[in-house]
Formats: C-alpha cells, sequence, structure tokens
C-alpha cells in the first residue's frame, strides 16, 4: 500500500485531519499539528503529511494486524523476503536540478539550526554492500545537506569505507515511501537487509528502481539523488531529538545532491522531532528484537517501550517466572538487544506493561532496593541521553517480580464477586 493510498484509506476511515489554511514551514506547520494523521495542504503551496504512524493502532492498521499482536507478529516473521526490480516509477514524473528551496523542509523549533529534513530514508552502497536507513538532513544550502551519521552504524561504516579511499559515497535520499517500508528501514535487521524485510512484512516483493547514480530505490513522493563527500563536513545542529531535548552541535559529512525527482503535487512526509511518530519509528522495532533475545533465557510474554521513557530509553518486560534467577537473566538480555536502553523493568503477568500505575504497583511492592536493582556503571548508552557523557553512562534493570517462594505476599487479592440481585 502506497502512502498515497494510505492516506486514503486513513481519511476514508476518518482518522485524517486536514488543515487547508496556508501555513509557514518555520514554525507554521510544528505549532499546529497534534498526534493524530494530518495532511497540510497549502505549506508555502505543497502538500506535508504527518503522524502517519504516530499510534500502534496506525502502525498495526499499516501491518494488517490488532495492537496488542504487533509484537508478537514482528518477532515471528522471517528475516526477509523477496526484493524485484521494476522499470519505471511514479517518483520519476518530474526530473530536475536538485533546488531543496522547492521542498517545504520544515523548521520545527525556534532553537533549530536550519529546516531539517526528517523523515527522509537515505539509501547508500558501497562494496556490494546496501544499507537503507532513517538520518536527519540539515539544509545547508540549495544541493547541500549535513548529515547526521551515528557512529559505527551501518551508513557511517559505508562513508568510513569510501572516504579511506577517497571516494564518494552514492547515496539516494527516499520521503514518502510507503508505511510498511518505512517501519522496516527503521528496524534493526542483518545489514542490507532492510528491503527484504519489508517484503517479509508486506507479505509481497518490494520493488525497487534504480537511480542515475546506480542506487536501488522504492517508490516514494520524492528522490534525491548524491553522494556523500568523503573529507568535507559542516556543523550539524542544534536539533530536537527523540528526548524533547538539544542534541548538541557537531561536524559532519556534507551531501552533495545531482538529482532531484518526484510526483507530481508531491506529498512531502516529515516527522515531528520528539513526537508520537517519532517515538514509534524510534521504539517500536526494538520491541520484538527485545522479545527474541529475552525468550531464549526467560519465559517472556510481552515487551514495550514505554512513553514516558521516550519509548526508547525505558523497556517493561514481563515474564512468566519458572526460576528466581529468570528476572535477572531477562534484564542482562534486553540490555544486550537494546544497547541504546537505560532503565528496565521485569514484572509479572499479572502486570499490565501498558499501565504505568500498575508498573509502578510491581516496583512499590515486589522490589527490595539492595537485592532485586541491577546497576551497571560506565557502559555505552546513547548520545541521545542528556546524562550521558558521549555516550557512556550507567543502565539499572529492575527485578519487580515476585519472590516464588512467598508469593502468596505479593499475589493480589482479587475483589470479590456478587450478583446484581445481591446489590439490591
Amino acid at each position: 500500500m502506497s502512502l498515497r493510498k494510505f492516506i486514503e484509506r486513513l481519511k476514508a476511515e476518518g482518522k485524517l485531519r486536514e488543515v487547508k489554511k496556508p501555513l509557514s514551514p518555520v514554525y507554521g506547520v510544528s505549532a499546529t499539528v497534534g498526534t493524530e494523521p494530518a495532511l497540510f495542504t497549502n505549506v508555502n503551496g505543497s502538500r506535508v503529511i504527518m503522524n502517519i504512524l504516530s499510534s500502534k493502532e496506525l502502525l498495526g492498521e499499516a501491518l494488517g494486524v490488532a495492537p496488542d499482536s504487533i509484537i508478537k507478529y514482528l518477532s515471528s516473521r522471517p528475516p526477509e523476503g523477496e526484493v524485484k526490480l521494476a522499470g519505471d516509477s511514479p517518483a520519476k514524473e518530474v526530473i530536475e536540478k536538485p533546488d531543496l528551496s522547492k521542498l517545504p523542509i520544515l523548521t520545527h523549533f525556534e532553537g533549530d539550526g536550519a529546516p531539517y529534513i526528517t523523515a527522509g530514508v537515505v539509501v547508500s552502497e558501497y562494496g556490494g554492500v546496501m544499507n537503507a536507513s532513517i538520518h536527519r538532513l540539515r539544509v545547508i544550502g540549495k544541493n547541500r545537506l549535513a548529515a547526521r551519521l551515528v557512529e559505527f552504524r551501518h551508513t557511517y561504516n559505508l562513508h568510513k569505507k569510501a572516504a579511506e579511499k577517497g571516494e564518494p559515497l552514492p547515496i539516494a535520499i527516499v520521503i514518502g515511501m510507503d508505511p510498511v517500508t518505512l517501519f522496516a528501514v527503521s528496524t534493526r535487521v542483518p545489514e542490507g537487509k532492510e528491503f527484504e524485510y519489508a517484503s517479509a512484512l508486506k507479505g509481497e516483493p518490494v520493488e525497487l528502481f534504480e537511480c542515475e547514480n546506480g542506487i536501488k530505490v522504492p517508490h516514494a513522493e520524492i528522490v534525491l539523488e548524491g553522494y556523500i563527500h568523503p573529507t568535507e563536513v559542516a556543523d550539524e545542529g542544534p536539533f530536537v531529538d527523540i528526548s524533547g531535548t538539544y542534541d548538541l552541535v557537531r561536524k559532519q559529512p556534507v551531501i552533495h545532491l545531482t538529482n532531484m525527482m518526484h510526483r507530481r503535487d508531491p506529498i512531502y512526509h516529515a516527522l515531528m522531532p520528539a513526537g508520537s511518530e517519532h517515538h514509534i519509528l524510534m521504539g517500536v522495532p526494538y520491541e520484538p528484537l527485545i522479545y527474541n533475545e529475552v525468550k531464549k533465557v526467560a519465559d517472556v510474554r510481552n515487551v514495550a517501550l514505554t512513553p514516558g521513557g521516550c519509548y526508547y530509553f525505558h523497556a517493561a518486560v514481563q515474564i512468566h517466572k519458572n526460576s528466581d534467577d529468570d528476572a535477572k537473566k531477562a534484564i542482562e538480555a534486553t540490555f544486550a538487544a537494546h544497547k541504546s536502553l537505560k532503565h528496565v523493568v521485569v514484572v509479572d503477568e499479572d502486570i499490565n506493561i501498558f499501565d504505568p500505575n500498575d508498573i509502578e504497583f510491581a516496583i512499590a511492592t515486589r522490589v527490595k532496593g539492595d537485592e532485586d536493582i541491577y546497576i551497571y556503571p560506565n557502559v555505552r548508552g546513547s548520545t541521545l541521553d542528556p546524562r550521558s557523557e558521549n555516550g557512556i553512562g550507567t543502565k539499572v534493570g529492575f527485578d519487580a517480580t515476585m519472590d516464588m517462594s512467598k508469593k502468596w505476599k505479593f499475589e493480589r487479592v482479587p475483589r470479590p464477586k456478587i450478583t446484581a440481585d445481591e446489590c439490591r
């Protein structure tokens, strides 16, 4: 299902808010957007879509599964499906010289350093190895961008290999692809298998077409071609990231654009930094990874990245305990699966991991501070954590499960059941 068809479906179901009022891309859209899917039809004369995957309900609709079945669906899918090459693409309806000023690229907050492309999937290839992932891209000219490449992630590694030989890294930036493929490229999968994983999730092959520079990309609203310069860098930031706080300014590689293609009257997709769609795309892909890793050491029942933890730093893991050391094993497996995670709480089956009050109840009644809290200092976490120092911080795991030898002390007493007649 293409982005346009998904938008039409949301509109038909009454789930899409259309904003026809003329808005500026500088603060105007970000001041108006909420959490529901929204189509802005006049942003400097262009169309902008936001929040297409801003909830698990919307993600479930895109995947074709119930929201409470997403994690089991994702954790059970094969790692890859088939892709096929198409000879043409609707993205080639208009081909022109790259000029980023023609796109409604948003400036979100008053402290932002520049307009940013936030939902652009960067597809790169070097030495026969392909990668597709979302990167924040700062506009620094009509045909130049500064790209935040997180150290030791796939795009960073490919750029480094090319730069070591003094070569540019060919790339394409894809904006407005279908929602399932967008989710797939946000997921940690084996190197170069993002589109194959998308095919597995869709249940049908993803179609790719070849750009002028040889990069193969899926159909989309907008495709920008170019290369990452081997040595040129520029300031990237400040930028509000997942925590809703400003990430720092760094020197980052520069992308030079060589071609721009798009649909007629394209729909530009943007993510609101630290917004609900940003959270879903960054956090939910880790849930099946955690689920499958914990499954190796304990009887896991469910996993959730929590909203209070920015859907990124905090996880709740529900298990069925067979021994008292299962919780610690689950904690360590969770941190192994999601290396940017900061805190994890492991709970029993009777705790609703989607209810913050229930999780707090488990901590209040089942945690003994000197026995059930595990601290891992001076370990790699996330540079997005404001409390970290260059990505080094402290991780904490909470065993909020019942002591198996004294379950009678912890089990919640059910309310008495009485009939309607007895209430009269």
